[in-house]
């Protein structure tokens, strides 16, 4: 175990007498072992006892009378009656920088950490404990939860995923035609410039609301201010021949029409819905981030398009599939006579399901930019499309940095040497 000061074995106490003899003159005398004060120690002149108060003064191995003891052979002893007689070095409140100044004797130099790589940290670490993690070559310290960088280094870019709000699934009518399957929010990703000190506005889009009998909504935008662009809220779903599905970050769904096409997606941030037709009053797909909707064939319903595997490593933001988490996936479209379509990995809603049974579409996943499905029909009643899930801003940098300071509603995890800030509302970061 280290340790600052004494060796343990060097601290049991032996009992012991120190004899000296007077001349008359001499009022110093050594100690045969040090001792931190005069309260450690009897001592007796001529077999009479000192007062420690006025008669003598010791300082570390020496003693030091008032007045010289007479002259005499041994007539002078001291008694060690401490426990513990030795000094304890260093004594409180005397470490200085020139004592942990292990290159010099000037204490400008610098003291040694513990050093160690990034496998060897300590197993159970308590908040303030630091080393130097020879892995990353920066010295850290443990938060109480995790282990930081020292220093004011920050980050010069930044990996990000931006994924705005899923529209709204579209409703279905009466006379058996159900509603298109919102469009996935559009997704942007990439690696972003950043400046230490900026602090950076962290908008996130919220999903559109799907309604009972009429248009639903878009999603809304997401955006991290450093990136130029926004992520467009993905569009709502058709309703019958009222509506195509809306166009978005991912078009929504469409509908039963001749005309009822699905919605167009915005360059570089995901795909168009699927097309409904004349003949079978099902909804197709809205689009995903990864693929378009699914159109309507025959009796039908369109699933919704898939999404992208989330590129942020370290990342468990969206829905799990064979271990590999997706955002942004389209709604499927609503059925009046089945099944509604699937909604498309990544969070996208199902298809309201067709007659006899309940047809609300499903809405989108929280915080995956999912669209919502489309509704379907049960004994020619009109039921709402689902509500698009809500977007999500990640930002990732390496932990070699400092940590960045953030407002609003996230998470801050650390995973694969990677700091990760979640952003499931508003907020702002500063790095």
């Amino acid at each position: 175990m280290a340790f600052i000061g004494n060796t343990p074995t060097t601290q049991a106490f032996t009992p012991a007498v120190d004899y000296f003899s007077g001349n008359g003159s001499t009022t110093a005398f050594t100690l045969s072992r040090p001792v931190a004060s005069v309260a450690q120690v009897q001592v007796v002149i001529d077999n009479v006892a000192q007062n420690p108060s006025s008669a003598y003064t010791i300082s570390g191995s020496t003693i030091t009378f008032t007045s010289a003891p007479l002259s005499g052979t041994n007539n002078i002893y001291v008694y060690y009656t401490s426990p513990i007689t030795q000094v304890i070095a260093p004594g409180q409140g005397t470490v200085t920088n020139v004592a942990l100044d292990v290159y010099g004797s000037s204490g400008t130099g610098a003291e040694n950490l513990p050093s160690g790589t990034t496998a060897q940290r300590p197993g159970s670490p308590v908040a303030g404990a630091n080393r130097f993690n020879s892995t990353t070559g920066f010295a850290e310290y443990y938060t109480g939860t995790q282990w930081a960088t020292y220093g004011s280094i920050s980050p010069t870019s930044v990996s990000y995923l931006i994924v705005a709000g899923g529209g709204s699934g579209g409703s279905s009518i009466t006379s058996n035609y159900a509603g298109g399957g919102g469009g996935a929010g559009g997704l942007l990703t990439g690696t972003q410039a950043v400046s230490a000190g900026t602090s950076y506005t962290v908008t996130v889009g919220a999903g559109g609301t799907g309604v009972t009998g009429a248009v639903g909504a878009n999603g809304s935008n997401s955006s991290f201010t450093p990136v130029s662009t926004a992520a467009v809220g993905g569009g709502y779903g058709g309703i019958t021949s009222a509506t195509s599905g809306n166009s978005g970050g991912s078009g929504g769904g469409g509908t039963f029409s001749g005309t009822a096409n699905g919605g167009s997606a915005t360059s570089g941030q995901g795909y168009a819905g699927g097309s409904g037709n004349a003949t079978n009053g099902v909804g197709a797909g809205g689009g995903g981030a990864g693929a378009v909707g699914v159109s309507v064939t025959s009796a039908n319903a369109g699933n919704g398009g898939v999404g992208l595997a989330n590129p942020i490593t370290g990342s468990t933001t969206g829905q799990l599939v064979s271990s590999t988490y997706y955002v942004a996936g389209g709604g499927g479209g609503g059925n009046y006579v089945g099944t509604g379509g699937s909604g498309g990995n990544g969070g996208g809603g199902a298809g309201g399901l067709g007659a006899g049974s309940v047809s609300v579409g499903t809405a989108g996943t929280p915080n995956t930019g999912g669209g919502g499905g489309g509704g379907g029909t049960a004994n020619s009643a009109a039921y709402a499309g689902g509500n698009g899930g809500s977007g999500v801003v990640i930002v990732s940098y390496s932990s070699s940095y400092k940590l960045a300071s953030a407002t609003g509603t996230y998470t801050q995890t650390a995973s694969g040497g990677n700091y990760i800030f979640t952003f499931t509302g508003s907020g702002t970061i500063t790095f």
